[in-house]
């Protein structure tokens, strides 16, 4: 269900919120919008979602880009079906 809401919510950018620490870390790690965007948009939900504020639901969607690395978007989805993304990371940086 949350990754049907994430890919649904994620086909408008403007639904998309991208959080100062998320920006952070883009830049950081040189994940661009555009990668974001298509995490969210065609991604898969590994972990089951966990309550953030009330009635809002925090999760982990993940997804390869550039050919061989993935890509984990932390997300939040608010109670206006509106996203939050929190954080952006390598999966496969220990």
């Amino acid at each position: 269900m949350a990754e049907k809401r994430i890919h649904a919510a994620a086909q408008r950018s403007e639904m998309v919120i991208l959080g100062t620490h998320a920006r952070e870390r883009m830049q950081e790690r040189e994940i661009d919008d555009a990668d974001v965007l298509r995490v969210l948009r065609q991604g898969i939900v590994v972990d089951a979602p966990e309550p953030a504020e009330p009635g809002e639901w925090k999760c982990k969607i993940v997804r390869r880009i550039r050919g061989s690395r993935d890509v984990g978007v932390v997300t939040i989805i608010l109670r206006d079906s509106r996203l939050f993304v929190k954080t952006v990371e390598w999966e496969d940086v220990k």
